[in-house]
């Protein structure tokens, strides 16, 4: 299991050339880096990356969205299962490739399959995906209706972010290193406003295992991104192998849920600390290694006081961004990579008797 407090980001970086994303990747996360994500560029945006391929989309004036009033939206559908089936149970490489992620959407995956032979310190890689409730709340079909109360296309939703992360795993295979794959769900954060009132507990955690299981089928380790606050009660009981949590901000409300981030750390599972600020310039200008280190700790404390073990969380610990950091001005994203990184060597210094 990959842990003691190695780094990794989450993916969004604020530029549109993707060697100034990949310099910054590979300098500051070297042990774990992720390709780049750049939503400055408009097919890049989280919504959108993950379209490709998907039945009855259309794309106008910027827009993405299902049309299932086209006179050909059944036929698609077919042929889209037809595809599924053929690329997950018969792992055709043929039908996968329809559900590639192209260079137009992704600048970031091809820049990390090139530079990754000059990384001699990486001992895993990472790539992610937007999740199943981020993505299917944000999707509409041509009336506005939300494709996650669409049956349909709730389920073509799902599917089709599994076969995204089937083809990233074909994609970093060939280096023989540990894949871990982050499932983005910054929607999470809205579960149970009234927006979502319909939503069942159920239905989120049975999204997100069959991704999860996908992940696991493929011989890769399984995350989920969450920024904010949510139900932790759902993710920490899923089959996830590790959760990444905005530490800096909301450390005090994970906590809570004692008993099951117990049982999660109990059977192995990973904590990735998003300790380092990326809510607002002005957080991230105003800490510096040091104190980062302090917060750390203290939360830490609060950890063992609830009876886990010192060296079972450094072991079993990851430090990354809060967020990602595609919206912040460039050299405030730098600086935010410049502090993951020393903390992480300060901590992986302190805590090397316990790793």
């Amino acid at each position: 299991m990959i842990g003691n407090c190695l780094t990794t980001s989450i993916g969004s970086l604020p530029f549109r050339d993707v060697k100034e994303a990949i310099d910054l990747v590979s300098l500051s996360t070297p042990h774990i880096p992720a390709w780049p994500q750049l939503p400055q560029i408009p097919e890049e945006r989280m919504i959108v990356q993950f379209t490709e391929g998907m039945p009855g989309l259309k794309r106008e004036e910027g827009k993405v969205f299902f049309d299932t009033s086209s006179p050909d939206f059944e036929a698609t559908l077919l042929t889209f299962y037809e595809d599924y089936l053929a690329a997950i149970d018969d792992n055709s490489p043929l039908h996968l490739e329809k559900f590639r992620i192209t260079p137009q959407y992704s600048r970031g995956i091809p820049a990390l399959v090139e530079r990754l032979p000059a990384m001699p310190s990486v001992q895993a890689i990472k790539g992610q995906v937007t999740g199943p409730f981020t993505l299917a709340t944000g999707l509409t079909d041509q009336e506005k209706k939300i494709a996650y109360y669409h049956r349909e296309l709730h389920d073509v939703v799902v599917k089709t972010i599994c076969l995204k992360l089937k083809w990233q795993v074909r994609q970093f295979k060939q280096f023989g290193l540990p894949l871990i794959f982050f499932i983005d769900e910054p929607g999470l954060a809205g579960f149970g406003s009234s927006a979502f009132i319909s939503i069942s507990v159920e239905n989120v955690r049975n999204d997100l295992n069959e991704v999860i299981k996908l992940i696991h089928s493929e011989h890769a380790l399984a995350g989920i991104h969450c920024c904010e606050n949510t139900d932790w009660s759902i993710i920490l009981t899923t089959d996830v192998d590790v959760i990444n949590f905005d530490a800096y901000g909301f450390f005090h409300r994970l906590v809570l849920y004692e008993n099951e981030l117990k049982a999660f750390i109990k059977r192995e599972g990973v904590l990735a600390w998003g300790i380092v600020p990326t809510s607002s310039a002005h957080d991230v200008e105003k800490e510096n290694v040091d104190s980062l280190a302090d917060r750390w700790r203290n939360e830490v404390e609060q950890l063992q006081s609830k009876g886990i073990q010192l060296n079972q969380i450094v072991r079993q610990s990851l430090i990354t961004p809060s967020c990602g950091v595609g919206s912040l001005a460039p050299d405030i994203a730098r600086k935010v990579f410049s502090l993951l990184s020393g903390l992480s060597e300060r901590l992986r210094k302190d805590y090397a008797s316990e790793a």
